[in-house]
Parts: structure tokens; C-alpha cells; sequence
């Protein structure tokens, strides 16, 4: 292990040095305001979410106990399909055990000999790794640059392709141009798929930002999903049409190879997509609290909860991170290599379950801070 130790530590030296060290210490603190979870909706510790996840946890226990092809399909996943399929507007559904092997399974089930791949440049990185395992040409287009899309699909006439983007993007917070892009997809037959892992929950009501531009069910058009953000449990599903589903369970590799979603995970995310569908004042929550952050914070609000604040370098994104977590407000920080366009940022979630005076103070907190950074 010498060498390799000696590599390791070559390589902690450079992260150190560029301000790109990553930990996973513990940063939560009982009374600390945390404006950097992805549980948008704070659906997570919701009881009626936690309630549902118990349930499945005493009537199948712990785990799907094998491949969804032996015997590890339950009820509660095809409960949750169908759930999903009904909060989207789309025909069918499959659940992975995780928005990455979503993202990976409809990339490489889709792709393969004969296919070409192209990719928005800020996709999320589960998209560009799905690229890296395809099997196909691929090749990233300017980010929502639909003309670029348009010349290149033309010049690929022939060809079977698929197009990847988000419909609502983490970092930069802006939207896709969804009907734009479907209908360059459409003309050139290609297949559009839309990562709406920060659209579900958030956007069009809750339903997502494909079903708000009216393309839910399209044929030339798929949906893939996380059940980690908005709806506070666990897991990912690809939404589109049932010969889709039919594919990918005979062809996705992270669908045949892995265990089913652990029940308890797939019943929380159903009750989790019954409050998003009964509560719409919780959805539009994101928004009102999204737009008292950026106007604190003198940033154009974003389309989805994150929040986005330019900040000069990584070890300045650090340092705020950490002064701010020891006042007690939880922060985001985004630098490189995770950025698209190199920008160290910090990433502050629009919480609808966090009281609007509370939001208030933290953000007070950080405009302070990043006030002595900039």
C-alpha cells in the first residue's frame, strides 16, 4: 500500500492547494437553521411521510431482498409507479433504487451500437458519467443553446439520437426551454430526456416542469426523476411510455442488477407525493421564500429552490460555509470541479417548510457574510 499511499496523499496535497477538499463530517446541529438540504418541501420528517415509511418497514421489512427481476418486486413499488405516473401525467414508470441509476440506466438502455448522444454542457454529473458508460458517440451542445441543438441534430440526419437535459438546473438555478427543445427533438426524431430532479415537487404545482409546459406523455420525450429531494425519501424512476418501461426492464443494468427500493423508502415517497398533490400552498411556499432570499441577497431568483451566490474562489465559498454553520445557519458551497462554469457559489435552499421570519434572520446572516467575502 506504500505507493498507493504515497498517491493518496499526492492528491490530498493538490486538493488542499486549489481549495477543493471535501468531508462529510457531521454539520447539523440541533438548533442550526439549515438552508442547505435538499428536503424542499420538508417532507422527510413530515409524521404522516415517517408514518407510511414505518408501515412498510413492519409489512415488508427492511429491504426488497433481491433484483426486482427474482423477487424483489413488492406492491409498494408498483403502488409508487403509479403514484408517480399520476402526479406527472405520464404513462409508466420504474423505480431505481436511486436518481443516479436512474439517470444511468436510461442513458446506457437507450444508447448503444448505432446511436448518438448529445448533452447539455451543465447536465448533472450522473448524466455525464451515463455518457462515459453509453457505448455511443457523445458530445456536450452550449448549455440551453436550442439553435446548436437544431444544427446538430440536422447534421446527424439518420442517426437514432438522444438528447439529455434538466429542466431545472442546481447550480446556475435557471430553467430549460423545455417546449423549444422538444420541438427541435421532435422534428429531427430524436428523444428528448429531462432530468427533472429539481422540477418535481417545485415546479408547474409540484408536478414538474414538464407536465407545466404540457409535454408530459410526448412521444418523443422521457422523464427521469430523484424521490430524495422534494419528496423527502429515497430512490429514482424513469417516466415515459409503457414500451419504455417494458426496455428498460429488459435492458437497464442498474435495473437487473441491483436490489428493489427498500419498501420503507417507496411507501414515504408515496404519501410524500400525496401532500405535494393536497397541499399546493406548500409547493408555492419555495417560491415566496426563494424570492425573500434573493432579494436579500441582491440575486435573480432562481426557476427551482436552490438559490445561487457568486462567490470569488473556493477557499472564500469554504470559509463563508463554515463561519456561517458556527452562527448556526447550514449553507451549500459549490466550487470545482462541480461547477459547469467554474464559479465557486454558495447553494441556498428556499425551504417551504422553514417559517418565513426564521428564513429572515439566516439570511441576514449570510448577506453579512458574503458582504465581507465580496
Amino acid at each position: 500500500m506504500s505507493g498507493w499511499n504515497a498517491w493518496f496523499d499526492e492528491r490530498a496535497t493538490l486538493r488542499h492547494a486549489r481549495g477543493t477538499e471535501r468531508t462529510d463530517a457531521i454539520l447539523r446541529q440541533k438548533h442550526s437553521i439549515d438552508l442547505a438540504s435538499n428536503d424542499y418541501l420538508g417532507l422527510a420528517s413530515d409524521p404522516r411521510v415517517v408514518a407510511a415509511g414505518v408501515q412498510a418497514l413492519r409489512t415488508y421489512g427492511a429491504s426488497a431482498g433481491a433484483s426486482r427481476l427474482v423477487t424483489g418486486t413488492l406492491p409498494v413499488h408498483h403502488d409508487l409507479e403509479a403514484a408517480l405516473c399520476q402526479l406527472t401525467g405520464n404513462a409508466a414508470a420504474l423505480v431505481f433504487s436511486s436518481g443516479y441509476t436512474a439517470n444511468i440506466a436510461a442513458v446506457t438502455a437507450l444508447t448503444g451500437r448505432g446511436a448518438h448522444l448529445l448533452l447539455d454542457a451543465h447536465a448533472h454529473a450522473s448524466l455525464h458519467d451515463a455518457a462515459r458508460m453509453c457505448r455511443s458517440p457523445y458530445e456536450l451542445f452550449a448549455h440551453n443553446d436550442v439553435a446548436a441543438l437544431d444544427a446538430r441534430l440536422a447534421e446527424l440526419s439518420g442517426v437514432r439520437v438522444l438528447v439529455a437535459v434538466e429542466s431545472v438546473y442546481s447550480v446556475l438555478g435557471d430553467a430549460a426551454p423545455l417546449i423549444e427543445l422538444a420541438d427541435v427533438c421532435r422534428r429531427h426524431g430524436a428523444l428528448l430526456l429531462v432530468d427533472e430532479a429539481h422540477g418535481i415537487g417545485v415546479t408547474g404545482a409540484g408536478r414538474g416542469s414538464v407536465h407545466a409546459a404540457g409535454l408530459a406523455g410526448g412521444d418523443h420525450l422521457l422523464v427521469t426523476a430523484t424521490l430524495s429531494k422534494s419528496l423527502g425519501a429515497q430512490g429514482g424512476a424513469v417516466l415515459g411510455s409503457p414500451q419504455l418501461r417494458t426496455h428498460l426492464v429488459n435492458a437497464a443494468r442498474t435495473f437487473i442488477f441491483d436490489t428493489g427500493l427498500a419498501p420503507a423508502a417507496a411507501a414515504a415517497a408515496i404519501a410524500a407525493i400525496d401532500i405535494v398533490v393536497d397541499e399546493p400552498d406548500r409547493v408555492a411556499g419555495i417560491g415566496l421564500r426563494a424570492a425573500l432570499i434573493a432579494d436579500a441577497l441582491h440575486i435573480e431568483p432562481s426557476a427551482g429552490a436552490v438559490q445561487s451566490v457568486p462567490i470569488s474562489s473556493p477557499a472564500a465559498a469554504v470559509a463563508a460555509r463554515d463561519a456561517l454553520a458556527a452562527q448556526g445557519v447550514l449553507v451549500g458551497c459549490f466550487r470545482p470541479p462541480s461547477v459547469p462554469d467554474g464559479v465557486s457559489r454558495l447553494r441556498i435552499t428556499a425551504r417551504a417548510d422553514l417559517p418565513l421570519g426564521e428564513v429572515a434572520r439566516a439570511i441576514r446572516s449570510v448577506a453579512a457574510q458574503t458582504a465581507v467575502l465580496l
